[in-house]
């Protein structure tokens, strides 16, 4: 396997070059010993790909490389092996070899990609856990690129359920991005999900690797959500390309004064599924709810627990921001009480504070 961990590391040739050069010498050992006079006779390679091959031949280090792969529990997972997605090779452009940490989806599982913006508001945060935890409660495998936003919520709201989820990266896998996502990536590694690349480990996060990446998010799945987008969203390519493969597309309907929410609009539109609730989408999938005793806990939101003066501020709250001002005129209480009950409902986790004396509630609750 060190030669086709060699063959698919060749940066600058086109993948369906190799996949062709390698059905016709049947092995990447054979490519690795080609001469040049033997390179010349494939007319679909060019110079400049001629060039690249010859100039990988003289680096010996790829065996070092991929037994340091190796020891770091990455796995090598090339085109033709039994293990890699049937669902990604239905695409034109699919990758030559995976490299996963984990697992990689279940052949035979619903799988939804969950995207969109990375400074999404709590409206877009709120529901991406939402869909994201229903439908991970009834068996959909979840998939994201763990991004800032919308993807990370994703992820989290399929933890929450228990779920798997599965995050590809513009990254190598042994590459956290963003790094404040630490957490989240060990979370997804211990409850049986993966992280997904088709870069080489150690790879930098690289700008132009993530329009590339976005295709295996789309390729993996049988539906794309898209929660928040604006007009010119990184999201919007991923639904071109799930477009092609021939995915199904839903989207989030938003505030027509949200400019985060100009591109979900627009989707529908076009004639894109729209996501009312979790329900009539599991529904309209054929899925069964499966109620955890979790999710009806979180139902109640606890409510019970608080206080009366706190039930008071917190039912004054909703995923868009109102001032400590706004509250106190709301809620007719003094200023100094208001501050007490949401330090307390914030150290419980029912609310954040979004940006200075500006509150939202908190869905962000285990």
């Amino acid at each position: 396997m060190e030669y086709e961990f060699w063959l698919a590391g060749i940066q600058g040739v086109y993948v369906n070059k190799k996949i062709r050069l390698r059905e016709c010498m049947k092995t990447a050992e054979a490519i690795y010993y080609m001469e040049e006079t033997q390179l010349r006779r494939f007319e679909f390679l060019n110079e400049n790909d001629r060039n690249k091959i010859m100039q990988a031949q003289e680096n010996s280090d790829f065996r070092t490389d991929y037994k340091r792969m190796c020891e770091k529990n990455i796995r090598f997972v090339p085109y033709f092996s039994g293990e890699y997605p049937e669902r990604l090779k239905e695409i034109a452009d699919y990758p030559y070899a995976l490299y996963v940490k984990g697992n990689l989806p279940q052949a035979k599982t619903r799988k939804a990609a969950v995207i969109g913006a990375r400074r999404c508001t709590p409206y877009g945060e709120k529901y991406a856990i939402d869909f994201a935890q229903a439908l991970a409660a009834c068996g959909v495998e979840i998939i994201s690129g763990m991004a800032r936003g919308i993807d990370g919520m994703g992820h989290r709201g399929a933890l929450l359920a228990g779920g798997r989820t599965f995050a590809v990266l513009g990254s190598g896998v042994d590459v956290c991005y963003p790094r404040e996502h630490i957490g989240l990536y060990v979370d997804i590694l211990e409850q049986g999900g993966g992280i997904i690349s088709e870069q080489p480990p150690g790879m930098a996060p690289l700008a132009y690797n993530f329009p590339a990446r976005n295709r295996i998010i789309s390729g993996l799945s049988d539906a794309i959500l898209v929660m928040e987008a604006g007009q010119k969203s990184g999201s919007l390519i991923t639904v071109d390309l799930a477009l092609e493969q021939g995915r199904d597309i839903y989207a989030l309907p938003g505030p027509i004064n949200s400019a985060l929410s100009d591109g979900c609009n627009h989707l529908i539109r076009q004639g894109a599924g729209i996501l009312l609730t979790p329900e009539l989408l599991l529904e309209e999938w054929g899925i069964g709810k499966n109620r955890t005793e979790k999710e009806s806990k979180k139902e109640t939101k606890n409510e019970k627990m608080l206080e009366s003066a706190e039930k008071l501020v917190y039912s004054c709250l909703g995923l868009y921001p109102k001032s400590l001002d706004q509250l106190v005129r709301e809620t007719k209480l003094n200023i100094r009480e208001v501050l007490e009950k949401l330090i307390s409902l914030e150290l419980q986790g029912y609310v954040r504070e979004i940006s200075k004396n500006y509150y939202v509630i908190s869905e962000y609750r285990a």
